[in-house]
């Protein structure tokens, strides 16, 4: 029998930074002063210009859009930058492949 309560997950883009933030288990509050989370602050801002971009190009909104290509790894705001600091601190291992240091 068929789960009717199925809910999918969201297939597209966002313009809220808190549920681009939780795509990778982050919230807001998380984000300091330091370097990795100047540089979430930047992908979130090269994020938002590429939906914004894909939205003017396919007249669709947001949530019917979903980033690919060159793009894709806009879509979950974890890099490089936020596996230094950020990801021994706040992001689960297994989003970030690195073991937890004790």
């Amino acid at each position: 029998m068929e789960n009717i309560n199925f809910i999918p997950e969201a297939y597209g883009e966002t313009t809220d930074v808190e549920s681009w933030l939780s795509r990778a288990g982050l919230r807001f509050a998380d984000l300091g002063n330091d370097a990795a989370s100047r540089a979430i602050r930047r992908q979130w801002r090269e994020y938002q210009a590429a939906v914004q971009r894909g939205c003017a190009v396919l007249h669709q909104p947001p949530e019917r859009i979903q980033l690919s290509g060159v793009y894709a790894h806009l879509r979950i705001p974890v890099g490089a930058a936020t596996q230094s600091r950020i990801g021994n601190e706040i992001l689960p291992s297994h989003i970030t492949g690195q073991k937890p240091e004790n």
